[in-house]
């Protein structure tokens, strides 16, 4: 699927079409090779006059999937499209990528048809992990009249995959996907057929704590809720309740360090940032927040300081990423929020925060 943080759009625009029995059809890259502009299990939600939402490209492939997309809708059938050396790569090359992808293109013409995605919102709402499993081909050819699915996670499933043979294997499947997994297809035998099947992880929105209210604090707390993640601003100095909160910095709360891992609900895509400038206050905010599992958390200061932390608390469960930030040569107060958002992405995200000219694997694995 798309980013949790894509994913609000996206539902919202299926429901609002729901709401008028507006048709629109949903296209998803199920595979990948090479160098493409998103990676599998990315969708793209096209309205029946042609309008998108969660756009793939803007470029020549996203126009020529639209079409198909149309062509989907007016014939009630889904279609996989191949963008590859044997079909369609023009269109890839005008885009200059010369990678090569595969396109499921599906209708939604029927409430039924978007249920999956009412499960996921569940599981959005939930701040929940788990797998989706999309079976989207039979012997080669797409699921019709629709893909089915079964979605995983720790309390149980959910599917409409009517073959129960079937739908035991592609359980099976999904309840073995790692949380840190990429997106994968597998092929399996069953019930006399061969079918395809997108296996995706389903995470959370990303979660930012900022511990301490100054210029540094509001910068990176505006930064991350402008890029959709579930954002809070702690006010440190708790001694009453806090004033609305600024513009644009998502939630205020007011808490005191021994409070604050019971004042909010920390998951393993939750990341901290303490930056109240106060060395003592600082450290009482990590020593209650370390134990935590914490997707990361970061300290704000120099590098002697930031020693001072670590040996402090050197016992923590989570890593201390002090100075936080990755070295980009910041000076203003957005600077450094850039430099230390970089880095929590690249963290949550299992990569190395490195030059892209310096790499040599695939930018969307």
């Amino acid at each position: 699927m798309n980013t949790p943080q894509e994913f609000p759009q996206l539902l919202a625009a299926v429901q609002r079409l729901r709401a008028h029995q507006t048709p629109a059809a949903l296209a998803t890259i199920v595979r990948t090779r090479g160098s493409t502009f998103r990676r599998a299990g990315t969708s793209m939600l096209v309205h029946a006059d042609g309008e998108v939402t969660c756009a793939l490209s803007g470029g020549c492939p996203q126009r020529d999937i639209v079409l198909r997309a149309l062509r989907a809708m007016a014939e009630g059938a889904p279609a996989l499209v191949p963008y590859n050396r044997e079909a369609n790569f023009d269109v890839m090359m005008e885009m200059g990528c010369g990678g090569e992808l595969e396109v499921l293109v599906e209708p939604l013409l029927d409430p039924a048809d978007g249920r999956f995605l009412d499960v996921l919102a569940e599981l959005h709402d939930a701040r929940a992990c788990g797998a989706v499993a999309t079976v989207f081909s039979r012997d080669g050819a797409a699921l019709a009249p629709r893909p089915w699915r079964l979605i995983h996670q720790a309390s149980g499933h959910w599917t409409d995959i009517p073959v129960p043979a079937l739908a035991e294997r592609v359980r099976t499947l999904a309840a073995a996907v790692p949380l840190n997994a990429r997106t994968a297809v597998e092929r399996i035998e069953a019930d006399g057929a061969q079918w395809g099947i997108l296996l995706e992880v389903w995470r959370p929105t990303p979660a930012l704590v900022v511990v301490g209210r100054n210029e540094g604090a509001l910068a990176l707390s505006r930064l991350a809720h402008g890029l959709g993640w579930q954002t809070t601003l702690v006010e440190h100095l708790a001694s009453s309740p806090p004033a609305a909160p600024p513009d644009g910095v998502g939630t205020l709360i007011a808490a005191a360090p021994e409070a604050l891992p019971q004042a909010l609900a920390f998951d393993p895509q939750t990341a901290v940032v303490v930056m109240t400038h106060n060395f003592e206050r600082d450290l009482a905010f990590v020593r209650a927040l370390a134990p935590l599992p914490l997707a990361y958390l970061g300290v704000i200061g120099s590098r002697e300081r930031a020693g001072r932390i670590r040996e402090a608390v050197n016992d923590a469960a989570t890593a201390i990423h002090a100075p936080a930030g990755l070295d980009i040569g910041s000076e203003t107060a957005p600077e450094i929020a850039l430099s230390v958002a970089a880095e929590i992405m690249a963290a949550m995200n299992a990569r190395s925060g490195v030059r892209l000219s310096r790499t040599q694997g695939p930018i969307h694995p």
